[in-house]
């Protein structure tokens, strides 16, 4: 792919057919109804349409033409129940007709939170990752947004979590570690920030043992990928995305059937990058740092070994007790390394553990954080937007199982309950900022992906807990434009 950049799924005008979506909730239904038209009222009676949530009605004239579309909704709105809405229309309304048809929402009774939502959830629904189906003769529902609508804010959500899908969703022969460079440098582009690159060996040269030794096996080779944004006299908040652009586990290889999806490994960058992307078009007061360890796992002559003892960027010594518990690795030198700069917060995203989808399933990121007002924010904001987030505990007993009996820890116990231990790992490398505190770390250990697909959420690529890590940034950090 020459990009990863989702395009808005919106139109600036109406087409030939345009369209009103009526949205309505089942608690109003009825008396609503009656001051429709006969059409309306007839086809409702016929189909037993009484306005429950995530329940559509196309109504159709004597000639089978598309007249007006009833959607029922949740009270108050959820976001996805306008892509319940949008996914029928694809699946019942010819594709030749869509092209010539518009729609806007007819929404009497909701609040402009509610309007939001509404335009949000129908843009996730319209989501399509074609790039290699050819021809692709598939029309999505062109939604004419409203004028009392947020635009730049609504369509900016809509486009960085199908940024976030496209990156995820690429093959690995078209996402590895140059190319997310290569989009990491065209985002800094369009915000005007600042990019480096710490490539290959001079990952060596510059202390980051870590990185190299997991990524050194691969031709494709291994960095550090830096952007930097926003006035430093504003709060430094810093970002740090898993960047393993496909895992095989290394010489601890992994079975064909686990390996199927570990393009998705990378998943944790494409959360920064477009949790980044937002940060920057809202314009929020931070001085943004984001961080990218970029690698693939791979097998070669060179691939680092089960028993190898590698020294940290912080100085402990690690033995590599699985070659397939690589993600840590190359998290700990790059959490080290934030810490140097004295951040007030660190927020890393990873696709890290299997343990994390057995303790919580696909949809609910575990999380961990050393600061309990941070944590109890942001797992309550993550229900209010639809985007949950468990508290998973940092249950300092537990750090006997990373000791090992011939370094200073080891990267895995081979035990049960890797998800705990992941994480204590991952914390003994943070590292104390200037003023001699230990920054304030959250550590997102996410799926990425959606197993079976649903209204808005189309199997494959998923963002899994970016959206309530913008909200707690939004109100730690500025003002948020939800009204």
């Amino acid at each position: 792919m020459s990009d990863f950049f989702a395009p808005s799924p919106f139109i600036a005008k109406k087409r030939a057919a345009h369209i009103p979506v009526y949205i309505v909730q089942e608690a109003g239904f009825a008396s609503w109804i009656k001051k429709q038209s006969a059409l309306m009222k007839d086809q409702a009676a016929a189909n037993g349409f009484k306005g429950a949530p995530r329940s559509t009605l196309i109504i159709r004239d004597a000639k089978s033409k598309v007249t007006a579309i009833i959607t029922g909704v949740n009270a108050p709105l959820q976001y996805f129940d306008l892509a319940a809405t949008a996914d029928k229309i694809k699946r019942e309304v010819a594709a030749s007709s869509l092209k010539t048809m518009s729609f806007y929402l007819v929404c009497e009774k909701l609040t402009k939170a509610e309007i939001e939502k509404a335009h949000i959830g129908w843009g996730w629904a319209c989501y399509r990752f074609n790039t290699y189906k050819q021809p692709d003769e598939t029309q999505t529902p062109a939604l004419l947004p409203a004028a009392s609508v947020d635009k730049p804010r609504i369509e900016g959500l809509i486009r960085t979590v199908d940024t976030l899908r496209n990156m995820v969703n690429a093959p690995s022969n078209d996402c590895g570690p140059e190319e997310l460079q290569t989009h990491t440098e065209a985002l800094a582009k369009k915000y005007k920030a600042k990019t480096k690159t710490i490539l290959d060996q001079a990952l060596l040269k510059n202390n980051f043992p870590l990185i190299y030794t997991v990524g050194k096996a691969s031709p494709r080779r291994p960095r550090l990928i830096e952007l930097v944004w926003g006035n430093e006299n504003h709060p430094k908040l810093t970002l740090i995305g898993k960047g393993v652009c496909f895992d095989t586990g290394g010489l601890n290889i992994k079975p064909g059937a686990s390996m199927r999806y570990m393009k998705k490994d990378m998943g944790g960058a494409a959360h920064v990058l477009a949790l980044a992307d937002m940060i920057m078009a809202l314009k929020i007061p931070v001085h943004l740092r984001v961080l990218v360890a970029a690698v693939e796992n791979a097998i070669n002559g060179e691939a680092f070994r089960p028993g190898d003892i590698i020294k940290s960027r912080k100085g402990l010594f690690v033995e590599n007790t699985n070659t397939d518990a690589e993600g840590r690795l190359i998290l700990a030198d790059t959490i080290t390394f934030a810490c140097e700069d004295s951040p007030e917060l660190i927020i890393d995203f990873a696709t890290l553990t299997g343990s994390a989808r057995v303790a919580l399933g696909p949809d609910i990121p575990a999380m961990f954080c050393n600061d309990d007002t941070i944590a109890a924010d942001l797992q309550k904001l993550s229900f209010e937007v639809e985007d949950p987030l468990w508290r998973m505990p940092l249950w300092q007993p537990y750090r006997k199982h990373n000791e090992s009996a011939v370094a200073d820890l080891q990267n895995s116990s081979g035990m049960p309950g890797d998800l705990p231990y992941s994480a204590l790992f991952l914390e003994s490398f943070l590292g104390k900022t200037k003023s001699g505190k230990v920054p304030s770390w959250v550590h997102i250990d996410t799926y990425a992906w959606e197993q079976t697909g649903r209204p808005g959420r189309p199997s494959g690529a998923a963002d899994c807990g970016m959206r309530a890590v913008l909200a707690l940034i939004e109100k730690r950090y500025g003002k948020s434009k939800k009204k």
